[in-house]
């Protein structure tokens, strides 16, 4: 989720050591940096009852999966990323620039969502200067999550069979799944296509013809036709 002001903010990335080596993370307030193959990430405690396995588990997965956003999407994405867990914030997670903040009541509930971090991490590495549409925006980040989540069976986490109502324009898991039919059925880089312009200013409704020969919505009226991925 990227929180909006003056529209979506801007948001970037980074790093780690395996998991023998990772400082304790103990204590509320406890503030660590660790560095793992060009990535820094910034790990900051704040609740004094957060799960430290749950929270090794969240360094690890920025480490595994991080590099492999950047590798693909943006190379210039930053190497250094913050991650605060905040129990004074009241949503799941959220990015700002380069800092993503997460919920400890959230993970006590869902300990196994690790890959919250997968979908906010990309947000990190989207950084675009703005983020209309939102629903492309949101739509990516779970693209990614789906392709690339480390546990999402284990956080009950699956894209939804389509159903009669729906839209490309619901975001999150929708439209990632409408983004996973059309790299399957129409173009296999469509995806990076997308993100680049988002990056660069240069998205418009143009490109979907210019990338498949069909508008979006001649493109959704295809897929709720036959949705199968």
């Amino acid at each position: 989720m990227v929180l909006t002001n003056q529209g979506l903010k801007r948001m970037m990335a980074s790093l780690c050591l395996s998991v023998c080596l990772l400082p304790a993370i103990t204590k509320a307030q406890q503030k660590d940096s660790i560095t793992k193959g060009g990535f820094t990430l910034i790990y900051e405690n704040k609740s004094a009852t957060f799960d430290t396995t749950v929270g090794r588990r969240l360094i690890n997965t920025f480490f595994e999966i991080y590099p492999k956003e950047v590798a693909r999407f943006n190379k210039n994405a930053v190497k250094v990323v913050y991650f605060e867990i905040d129990p004074t914030y009241d949503g799941i997670a959220a990015t700002y620039g380069t800092r993503i903040r997460f919920n400890p009541e959230w993970f006590k509930k869902n300990p196994n969502d690790v890959d919250v971090v997968t979908h906010e991490g990309m947000h990190v590495v989207q950084s675009y200067p703005g983020y209309d549409p939102g629903w492309l925006t949101e739509g990516i980040a779970d693209y990614v999550r789906f392709v690339y989540g480390v546990d999402n069976p284990g956080a009950h986490w699956t894209l939804p069979d389509f159903k009669e109502g729906q839209s490309y324009k619901q975001a999150y898991r929708v439209t990632a799944r409408f983004l996973v039919w059309i790299e399957k059925n129409k173009r296999k880089d469509l995806v990076n296509k997308l993100d680049a312009a988002m990056r660069t200013r240069t998205y418009t409704p143009a490109i979907w013809k210019d990338l498949t020969g069909k508008t979006v919505d001649e493109l959704w009226t295809e897929y709720a036709a036959n949705p199968v991925i």
